[in-house]
């Protein structure tokens, strides 16, 4: 079995740009590992690079590389509170940034209108 690409310069730094121009500032952002599984067909868990990040409101986001320019996210607020982008896999990683803090921010803004 092959192992996973870690993050590359580029990655990093298309990762770091669009969350300096999301912020506004720079954001701490922090390698990590997380076991995924690949497929539905199996349940092997599979060790795949992971950025890490955590916003002010309290928001923890998780970029995954799932295989060379192959990308997974979600943003959770806890454990019970995950949250994708409806879809599983993206192949160009600003667009899987991009649309992960859309969703986030969406999601905040229908909150603060609900008064949750």
């Amino acid at each position: 079995m092959s192992t996973i690409p870690d993050f590359n310069e580029s990655e990093l730094w298309t990762v770091q740009s669009t969350l300096n121009e999301r912020y506004g500032r720079e954001m701490d952002v922090q390698l990590a590992e997380t076991d995924v599984r690949l497929s539905l067909h199996t349940t092997d868990m599979v060790p795949c690079p992971t950025l890490y990040w955590q916003a002010d409101d309290g928001c923890h986001f998780l970029v995954v590389k799932t295989g060379a320019e192959r990308y997974r996210c979600q943003f959770f607020y806890r454990v019970h509170q995950m949250f994708g982008t409806g879809i599983d896999d993206y192949d160009n990683l600003t667009e899987c940034v991009v649309t992960l803090l859309q969703m986030q921010a969406d999601y905040a803004a229908k909150q603060r209108e609900s008064g949750a």
